[in-house]
């Protein structure tokens, strides 16, 4: 299925070079959700054999820079200020908006956090162009340079293709979680223009004067992650789930329906409506495997499922299969792992 983007259009599209990458940053890091950005940014612009561009916008940008440039990218451009300290729709859109005329890129990727997805659509407004929003595949079509931006359609049961053939930049915005960090390199060669601005009043519509934030949970940067479904059966499984996460060193995700009935919070869903991890070990406990699950998950590099059913989808996807109630199978990987610290276990009965 393919879209087109009704807009003004560009002049001269084949003027428009390279590849942008916004980086999202927080408390003196880029976010690991931009490096994914990065990593998806670097394969597209080798394609075509153009620059990797990341645009940081913010205070105190030099680390941040230099940490960018370790992940692949070719330019550092940003625009530094104390007023940019905290992210602010306007004047953040605003010099976005400015490196987008004064360098001319084919193409902008952000991550779809909550302040990736506001900035997207203000820049792709001021530049006048379109945004493909929470894709979960990018290509390029090298011959034409043409984006192809896939994202969920139909209640996620089908992927659309958008293109954007007359309008530049080409944007669009990626799930956190779907796209690999790339390994690291010297950054050696990475340019480096930060550029001291002073912000207009007039954009600063808002100030900030704290935060009240709550327990941050991301997990999609966990290596280990005990995900529990329906078939835990009560909301006093996810407790049993906690337990091994904690041992193992990991968190606890769920599938959605699981989430739906209210048995643990929204952040923990794992799925193509919820967060899309890739964990070294990834623990299934009675989940059924449905496909908006699977999408999730299916990058992980080990899956264990534990299911009292042999004939469940997860099974088909998943490394190791426990055939058994996750009542019986989870204590005793408690007793085992315990054994294996040296603590004191009881005996168990099933």
């Amino acid at each position: 299925m393919t879209g087109l983007i009704n807009a003004v259009p560009t002049d001269k599209p084949d003027e428009y070079r390279n590849v942008f990458v916004f980086l999202e940053t927080r408390k003196g890091s880029v976010v690991k959700s931009s490096l994914e950005m990065i990593g998806i940014g670097r394969e597209i612009a080798d394609k075509v054999g153009e620059k990797l561009v990341c645009v940081i916008i913010g205070n105190h940008l030099e680390p941040m820079a230099e940490e960018a440039a370790k992940y692949g990218c070719d330019k550092v451009l940003g625009a530094e200020s104390p007023d940019l300290e905290d992210f602010k729709t306007m004047p953040y859109a605003h010099y976005a908006a400015e490196f987008i005329s004064e360098e001319k890129p084919n193409i902008f990727l952000i991550a779809a956090t909550h302040d990736g997805r506001d900035l997207a659509s203000r820049i792709a407004v001021k530049s006048r162009t379109g945004v493909t929003a929470d894709c979960t595949v990018i290509d390029i079509d090298p011959k034409e340079r043409i984006l192809l931006a896939n994202r969920p359609v139909y209640g996620e049961s089908t992927l659309a293709e958008i293109l954007c053939k007359n309008h530049r930049p080409q944007m669009a915005t990626a799930r956190p979680g779907v796209f690999k960090v790339p390994d690291r390199v010297d950054g050696k060669n990475c340019e480096m223009d930060i550029r001291k601005v002073k912000v207009d009043p007039d954009l600063i519509r808002k100030e900030i004067i704290g935060f009240r934030p709550k327990e941050e949970f991301d997990i999609t940067g966990a290596d280990i992650v005990v995900s529990g479904g329906i078939g835990l059966g009560k909301k006093e499984g996810f407790s049993m789930l906690q337990e091994l996460a904690e041992e193992l060193g990991g968190v606890v995700g769920a599938s959605r329906p699981a989430v739906d009935v209210g048995w643990i919070e929204r952040d923990h869903q794992v799925g193509q409506t919820g967060r899309v991890v890739r964990p070294k070990l990834y623990i299934a406990a009675g989940i059924s495997g449905k496909a908006q699950h699977i999408v999730g998950m299916k990058l992980s590099d080990v899956i264990i499922a534990i299911n009292t059913d042999p004939d469940a989808e997860i099974v088909k996807y998943s490394d190791y299969f426990i055939n058994d109630d996750v009542y019986n199978a989870i204590p005793a990987i408690l007793k085992e792992i315990k054994k294996l610290k040296g603590e004191k276990v009881e005996e168990i009965t099933t």
